[in-house]
């Protein structure tokens, strides 16, 4: 984590995205992941009532009212109930809150009537498109000043607090003009997952592979004792491992012309991601295909718990997701690990991170800045955190773990892995192109014969073109 303060900032590329914590076109609905689903009620329960005698009319905020919607994803709503009781306290305000899992059909209505809450916590990346539509229709409120305000009962600025590069990228600035619109959340670091009893680390037989030549060897070695090199829940899960192979293959000044649809760079640099994910994919469980989708996708994460797969890429949610499962093999334990380097280059571990932002039409501007610094609170962070699981991207975050596996998890940019962050920019739609089922859905082809590599890159290239050319028009 120390490493993650000072290799962030470099790391960082124009980011627009794609996660937990996640991404609801991954059909595994990754930041969707929660049990249950309700409505958050405005006072903790646990929260010991008030002394008859306390009087909150000199309080900031006394009197006015906060509205709050937000996701109810995996990592649940208990802390956002605590955090919210803590607020009330400290400002004597009072916010009326709802968490759903399907909150943008909740709340779209009332956007459209006019009526948008004040804060809203909501991806960019999801199926709905209901933050980028936000974004594209100028519904979200300018709020850099809220990095200069001093965080609630503390004494440091929220630019102080957050860990650097979280508030320089395309999602938060989501229009290039140094102005910050959607402040970071929970973050969740990704990579390669592994049962670890089946590496030396666990006993077991196999090296770790650092390099992807490494990793392409072990396909052979582990096919001979008839286990599976790869897996994937769903295509939508290649997201972040593509994102650090092509920092991995040219850093940040590839990885900022591919996400921004340059074709000369998809048709040329970008090929030896295409040559690669094609060899990984001739050692693909044989099963995968078939179970990639909402349905059957936990069969697929499944496969490494059983040693059937040695490998598949993931986030820190699947711990918790994979809980309850049954069949899994003796002594199995879950390891994470960064992507292996390509030509020994560096390694990286994409970590994604939530947002959540305040709207132009609200009332209570300065409630809803107070709230979104509050929640960079070393008391918001630990309750987020031992409620739930959730990390804010904080400077100190680390010191706050006490979960073993947490710790493992948020400590894999040690070693010399450097952070990755990005997405996709933003471009105008264009009819009848998307850059993602172009570039992830068509794997499903890939791995079943349907589809060759170089018709994958070509049909990638042509999107690129196509997109790259309405944002020219844009312009």
């Amino acid at each position: 984590m120390k490493k993650l303060k000072t290799t962030l900032l470099a790391a960082l590329a124009i980011f627009a995205f794609t996660a937990c914590g996640a991404n609801e076109n991954d059909g595994a609905n990754k930041d969707e992941a929660a049990p249950s689903s309700e409505q958050t009620e405005q006072k903790d329960d646990s929260k010991e009532e008030k002394d008859s005698s306390d009087d909150s009319s000199d309080k900031k905020f006394a009197g006015k009212t906060l509205t709050l919607a937000g996701l109810d994803g995996g990592y649940g709503t208990e802390g956002w109930k605590k955090v919210i009781a803590n607020f009330e306290e400290m400002t004597g305000a009072k916010v009326e809150a709802k968490f759903e899992k399907n909150i943008h059909e909740v709340i779209r209505p009332e956007i459209q009537a006019g009526n948008a809450p004040d804060v809203i916590y909501n991806n960019i990346g999801q199926e709905s498109g209901l933050t980028e539509t936000m974004i594209k229709e100028n519904m979200l409120m300018d709020i850099t000043d809220v990095l200069d305000m001093t965080v609630p009962g503390e004494d440091k600025k929220v630019s102080e607090k957050i860990i650097p590069g979280f508030t320089d990228t395309a999602v938060t600035n989501p229009y290039g003009d140094g102005k910050t619109y959607l402040a970071p959340l929970f973050y969740s670091p990704t990579g390669l997952w592994y049962n670890k009893a089946m590496f030396k680390e666990g006993g077991g037989k196999y090296e770790l592979p650092k390099t992807m030549d490494e990793f392409i060897a072990l396909g052979e070695e582990a096919n001979k004792d008839g286990i599976s090199l790869f897996t994937y829940p769903t295509t939508g899960y290649f997201d972040t491992f593509s994102f650090a192979m092509f920092y991995s293959i040219g850093g940040s000044e590839l990885f900022d012309k591919l996400v921004n649809y340059d074709p000369e760079a998809w048709k040329n640099e970008a090929t030896p991601y295409f040559e690669t994910v094609g060899k990984i994919l001739q050692y693909l469980n044989p099963n995968t295909v078939a179970q990639a989708n909402n349905e059957s996708f936990t069969q697929n994460q499944l496969q490494v718990m059983k040693n059937e797969s040695l490998f598949m890429p993931n986030g820190t949610w699947i711990v918790e997701e994979m809980k309850d499962a049954q069949g899994v093999a003796d002594n199995f334990e879950w390891g994470l690990m960064a992507l292996p380097s390509m030509n020994e280059g560096k390694r990286y571990a994409y970590s994604w991170f939530e947002q959540i932002f305040i709207t132009e039409s609200t009332k209570e501007a300065d409630l809803a800045k107070e709230f979104i610094a509050y929640l960079y609170s070393d008391e918001a962070s630990k309750l987020f955190l031992e409620n739930g699981g959730a990390v804010q991207p904080i400077n100190g975050i680390e010191d706050m773990i006490t979960d073993e596996n947490q710790k493992l998890f948020y400590s894999i940019y040690e070693d010399d892995v450097t952070a990755a962050l990005g997405g996709w920019g933003q471009a105008p739609a264009v009819e009848g192109v998307d850059m993602t089922k172009e570039l992830f859905d068509a794997i499903n082809s890939v791995a079943n014969g349907d589809k060759s590599v170089e018709d994958w890159q070509k049909d990638v290239v042509s999107a690129a073109e196509k997109i790259s050319e309405a944002v020219k028009a844009q312009k």
